[in-house]
């Protein structure tokens, strides 16, 4: 703090003494003194940036995916010798002992604020957009505006109108609800209706995304005002899934055939994002020969893998693909063997074989194989088995000096399906509108059962069930929902975020400051309309 206040002094006396000898002329241009903003000459090239933009934030695994995903019970990225350290960047995650500096944080902060301003650049009349950059660029706000309250409880916002050095306001609560669900309505006005199964169109906003992203707020608007829910915010997250339903939009089958680039009635909304690091992230170095091997890090936590029908202890399938060991579809499973290539889809072939098939969807636990049915070895030559436990070289349980094979690990963009396949991330999916509506229906008095067995019985599970408690609509989200950024939401709408876990800092357990995350101290600094967050 000293050594930035000398610096600012400094460079205050600098300008006086250069003003005092000189008739120093600022250009109109110069951003200090500027009137601000005054349009964009081509409104539409901004949205496509807006959406390559938030594409590449999607397809990142740390940043906003590590801030939803590797704060929960859902993943964790163990030390195994010198790798994943990181100075503790990844552990702090799931830890909950992470503070205003981390990057991750400091990074999702900036990042989606700036898809913010954007966006508004786009809304301003002087950029004369059209209805489609309307629908867009609102669609966008409302998003990133979402995005940042939902992890942080404050939204800085910038007035395209105001001067460049104006300090932006800070919306919370109500207010900053209000303004997000007016850019959805928005959205619904000027989208296009794009029904379900028009593929490339989903790329886009459309009414059916802008409507899912209302129902989405409104079903957590209760949290972000200390509230209980409200009858009518339930009823009209219930109509606005009945609005999507009714553009054709459906639960289909072939649960891992969702994550493929074929248009399907479950989604909504995808990005042209690269999934390849969702693939090898978890992967062993040796399982395969994509992308040059696995990067051996990200985990999940036993406890989340025994959410799902099967033996805890095993989880293959046969060489057909099928499973062996009572696991209900979205489990997935671990093949003995790789498929034949006989030209699919997406696929390329390896001396005979689909290159990566050898690779299982879904939760791999136990002896990895190779294409050709060879059980696979570590770099130390030890059988490359996934375990359920994290243990150090002394036997005892441990987030730090893990050997390479810890953990269960998880493939939902599966290797088998290579290069080609690596520009579709699904971001919105109808199977969570139809549980948003389902926990709507259960918050509000009703009855969601038959919701949630419809669901259960599209994905194969062996057994219905009788009765739904709040934990049964929270693991059935689980489930249906693992490793699309949405865990971390569910926990805190649940009230679980705070719960204990393996290896969760004690205390952070029960706490619930760390629903959200701390203000950067730059953004601090910056923005003197910006309070810290409790506990921080």
């Amino acid at each position: 703090m000293k050594n930035n206040f000398k610096i600012l002094t400094l460079s205050i006396l600098s300008l006086v003494g250069v003003s005092s000898c000189t008739d120093l002329e600022i250009e109109e241009t110069d951003s200090i003194i500027s009137d601000g903003f005054q349009g964009l000459a081509d409104p539409s090239s901004t949205v496509t940036n807006l959406y390559g933009s938030i594409a590449g934030q999607y397809a990142d695994q740390g940043n906003f995916f590590a801030l939803q995903e590797v704060t929960s019970d859902e993943h964790l990225i163990p030390t195994r010798g010198g790798d994943w350290g990181d100075n503790g960047l990844w552990r702090v995650l799931h830890t909950h002992d992470w503070d205003g500096q981390h990057a991750f944080i400091t990074n999702v902060f900036q990042q989606w604020n700036g898809n913010q301003l954007q966006a508004s650049q786009v809304l301003d009349s002087r950029s004369n957009p059209s209805t489609t950059n309307i629908g867009d660029a609102s669609f966008i706000r409302a998003y990133s505006m979402w995005v940042i309250l939902d992890n942080f409880g404050q939204v800085p916002y910038r007035d395209t109108e105001l001067p460049s050095s104006s300090v932006p306001e800070v919306l919370t609560g109500q207010a900053a609800l209000d303004f997000i669900l007016a850019d959805i309505d928005m959205a619904i006005a000027n989208a296009p209706a794009t029904s379900a199964g028009s593929g490339e169109a989903n790329l886009r906003a459309s009414k059916a995304a802008a409507r899912y992203l209302k129902a989405k707020v409104l079903l957590n608007k209760h949290i972000y005002l200390g509230t209980a829910p409200e009858a009518s915010d339930m009823a009209e997250v219930i109509s606005l899934v009945d609005e999507i339903t009714a553009e054709g939009y459906a639960l289909q089958e072939g649960y891992f055939d969702l994550f493929l680039p074929d248009a399907d009635t479950e989604t909504i909304w995808a990005l042209e994002a690269n999934t390849i690091n969702k693939i090898v992230m978890g992967l062993h170095y040796n399982s395969t020969s994509i992308q040059g091997g696995g990067w051996n890090g990200f985990s999940t936590l036993a406890e989340f893998y025994d959410l799902f029908e099967g033996d805890s202890e095993s989880n293959e399938l046969d060489a057909d693909q099928n499973p062996v060991d009572g696991q209900e579809e979205r489990r997935g499973g671990v093949p003995t063997i790789g498929t034949a290539f006989a030209g699919q889809p997406y696929a390329s072939d390896n001396n005979g074989f689909v290159d990566g098939s050898n690779v299982g969807y879904g939760f791999l636990i136990n002896q990895q194989y190779d294409l050709d049915g060879t059980p696979l070895q570590d770099r130390q030559g030890a059988p490359l088995t996934f375990k359920r436990d994290f243990k150090d070289g002394a036997g005892n349980v441990n987030f730090i000096n893990n050997d390479e094979t810890t953990g269960i690990r998880i493939q939902k963009y599966a290797a088998r399906n290579g290069e080609a396949s690596i520009s579709h991330q699904i971001v919105f999916r109808y199977a969570d509108a139809h549980l948003m509506k389902a926990e709507a229906m259960f918050r509000s008095g009703g009855d969601p059962t038959a919701m949630i067995n419809e669901l259960r019985t599209i994905r194969n599970t062996q057994e219905l069930l009788g009765t739904v408690s709040e934990q049964d609509i929270l693991d059935e989200r689980g489930r249906e929902l693992y490793q699309e950024a949405w865990r971390r939401n569910d926990l805190i709408r649940f009230g679980q975020f705070g719960r204990d876990w393996l290896f969760k800092a004690e205390g952070t357990i029960n706490n619930d400051d760390y629903n959200v995350f701390p203000i950067p101290q730059a953004q601090l600094l910056a923005n003197p309309n910006l309070v810290q967050n409790p506990g921080y």
